[in-house]
């Protein structure tokens, strides 16, 4: 059955830890500002962070990667209970956790959804699914619960007229990223979410087609951002000013310069930081997908989100308001804008 609960277990034991675990990241450093954030990095991707860095955006202020995620969901919990500094994921997701009771903030946004950059979802040539309904009873491969991909599918199989019950007939299955394309040709799964360079190189391959995009349903979209906790924000008003505006300036860096500088600049800092990784990925990047200039958040790409939320009944309505889950107030593109 689809589900988004599980994405969130985790987070109603760990909230309790939250208060201090942002306390001991925020007094790392005795009375002054933290300085060196911790955070989780992706295998042959570069962050803005990163980025940030590599530009000289980030100042003072050092980076310390403690390893690597593909689950947004998973990374801003670990930014919750203090695990991490910051994290990003699905402004859906950031909008579940804080109805759990999570004290964090969204501060820039971070990744989205265009015509270079989308999620799609495949089938294989010749597959009898043509449309939502066929989707019943079908296992569609996805790499966690609770967020993007999930979101972007109920709305789909919403706008296509099933039922509640009838959806609940349509089975997720969490797949490595790496490993649903040959999921989907192999036939475990019937449906393949893929972006960015496994989305390419599916492609290339030939054997599949898309069912749908996530762009087919929301158009162009900021769909994610990057949250820090209220604690954090507070204790370290300076380093989040200088991290928010650095990662605001190496989003706006990438929309501003060719595709061919950006990868250049990536493969080198992916050969820099020494991790044994392909840079090869990079080679497919095509563009943020970010909406807003240097990752400035709108009110839609939060509100889309609990508007669906409530009407899926996953959170209650009134529950969760949308001015507190973000703020402009740090990104220096945001002209006043701030919420």
């Amino acid at each position: 059955m689809i589900r988004t609960r599980h994405a969130l277990l985790p987070v109603l034991l760990a909230l309790s830890l939250t208060a201090c675990g942002s306390a001991a990241g925020s007094s790392r450093t005795g009375a002054s500002e933290v300085t060196e954030l911790r955070y989780q990095g992706s295998v042959g991707a570069v962050t803005f962070p990163e980025l940030a860095q590599a530009l000289g955006y980030l100042g003072d202020v050092r980076l310390k990667w403690v390893g690597n995620t593909i689950s947004g969901p998973q990374d801003i919990q670990s930014a919750a209970t203090g695990q991490t500094d910051f994290g990003g994921a699905f402004n859906g997701a950031i909008v579940k956790l804080k109805a759990a009771g999570a004290p964090i903030k969204a501060v820039v946004g971070y990744y989205g959804s265009d015509e270079g950059s989308y999620i799609g979802y495949f089938v294989a040539d010749g597959s009898p699914i043509k449309g939502p309904r066929d989707l019943i009873g079908k296992k569609i491969g996805v790499n966690t619960l609770g967020a993007h991909l999930e979101a972007v599918l109920k709305e789909y199989l919403k706008r296509g007229g099933l039922t509640p019950q009838e959806i609940e007939k349509v089975e997720l299955v969490v797949v490595p990223p790496v490993n649903t394309e040959q999921a989907l040709r192999q036939g475990q799964i019937d449906v393949a979410a893929l972006s960015g360079i496994l989305r390419d190189k599916a492609l290339e391959r030939g054997g599949i087609k898309p069912l749908f995009k996530d762009i087919d349903l929301f158009g162009s979209f900021t769909a994610g951002s990057v949250v820090l906790t209220e604690k954090f924000i507070e204790q370290n008003p300076k380093t989040t000013a200088t991290f928010v505006g650095a990662f605001a300036k190496a989003v706006e860096w990438t929309q501003t310069h060719s595709r061919e500088e950006v990868v250049a600049k990536y493969k080198e800092i992916i050969a820099a930081r020494g991790r044994n990784e392909d840079a090869k990925t990079v080679e497919f990047w095509k563009s943020s997908g970010i909406s807003g200039k240097g990752g400035v958040i709108a009110d839609k790409e939060f509100t889309t989100w609990v508007d669906w939320l409530e009407r899926e009944g996953e959170i209650k309505p009134g529950q969760v308001k949308v001015s507190d889950l973000y703020t402009n107030e740090f990104n220096p593109f945001a002209k006043g804008s701030a919420s």
